[in-house]
């Protein structure tokens, strides 16, 4: 089998490709992606690359078509990444996120890709104060980010066919340890707050819910979802990926995170103005459709892995969130160097 990943250099694609070559190694993998964050490694004994077969470099929004060749598989990564970047770059986040994602679809199913895997979230939602959502629920996307995401599975759509087969996963908010670590996610966040600071700060008043997933299980769910049959949901799949015991609120996670590493504080914002970015999310059809390939990663050891993969790396950092770790600071490095333009494409 053929698998073509974009976006492999991110967060979740070291964590991807060693799982698929792990679990499926006579498979051809392949990655694509433009370089933002290929220096951004994180104690990684090797470059996590060498698992692939090749690797290519080169920008979603000029997709060279003849990669697409003998590819049985494709796994869309390639993103602006979160909130605060899609708020920054909004029409990149567009072009990228849904109107290149869609073209890499059309010309994969035109060149005979039979699963098209493309990771959604579950952001979507925006905010739900009145119960867990489900995939027949309406949506709320708040932000660019959110918003790509939902016109991306929109334009998948009718793409979707029997020699064609489309799966969006929603993701939970990611979390856990990569060689590609990222620290602007929640959990991460306080783990690395803890550490470098012995303090957690909550700047909102700690009772908005997230549901999470750690980057090992979303690599399961990605598995389930290149090799699913047309039976298993259709061949056209959107379901929320994640754990119905993965649902918390923010103050429960900075709670844990200090239970679990001694001597840290956390302060809460009880002054703060709600946060309209809390939502429960309801995993009951991806625990129908996938009962091989749940997640296995709880909240505990997700936190042991940050502590332990962050203190190998001697990380005591207090001003993290100015460096390379936190994806908006590595691109608007990028641009201050003059090595991207305002389209984030690279000069040359």
């Amino acid at each position: 089998m053929r698998i073509l990943i974009t976006g492999n250099l991110g967060y979740i694609g070291p964590v991807l490709v060693a799982h698929l070559r792990r679990q499926h190694p006579e498979a051809s993998l392949i990655g694509f992606d433009t370089g933002y964050f290929a220096h951004c490694l994180t104690g990684a004994p090797r470059l996590p690359e060498t698992r692939l077969d090749a690797q290519h470099y080169g920008d979603l929004r000029r997709f060279p078509a003849g990669l697409l060749d003998d590819v049985d598989a494709v796994v869309n990564l390639a993103a602006i990444s979160n909130d605060p970047m899609g708020n920054q770059f909004g029409e990149v986040t567009e072009d990228i996120n849904h109107r290149a994602g869609i073209a890499l679809a059309g010309e994969a199913k035109r060149r005979g890709v039979r699963s098209f895997v493309f990771a959604s979230s579950c952001s979507v939602y925006g905010f739900a104060a009145d119960g867990a959502r489900d995939e027949g629920s309406s949506l709320d996307p708040l932000t660019a980010y959110a918003r790509s995401k939902v016109a991306t599975e929109r334009d998948l759509a009718p793409l979707a066919a029997s020699d064609f087969r489309v799966t969006c996963l929603r993701f939970a908010t990611a979390c856990g340890w990569s060689e590609r670590l990222r620290l602007d996610l929640v959990l991460n966040d306080f783990v690395a707050s803890a550490l470098a600071a012995r303090r957690i700060t909550i700047l909102s008043d700690g009772t908005p819910w997230r549901p999470l997933i750690h980057v090992e299980d979303m690599a399961r769910a990605i598995d389930w979802a290149i090799h699913r049959p047309e039976s298993a949901g259709g061949a056209n799949l959107v379901v929320n990926a994640g754990s119905d015991g993965w649902n918390h609120q923010v103050r429960d996670l900075a709670s844990a995170v200090a239970a679990a590493i001694p001597g840290v504080d956390v302060s809460v914002n009880t002054s703060a103005a709600p946060d309209r970015r809390s939502y429960r999310v309801s995993f009951a059809r991806f625990r129908e459709l996938a009962p091989t390939h749940q997640p296995r990663v709880g909240l505990a050891e997700a936190i042991e892995g940050l502590r332990v993969g962050l203190t190998s790396m001697g990380f005591s950092d207090p001003v993290f969130r100015e460096g390379p770790m936190i994806r908006l600071h590595t691109l608007r490095a990028h641009l201050n160097a003059g090595r991207l333009d305002g389209s984030l494409s690279w000069n040359r």
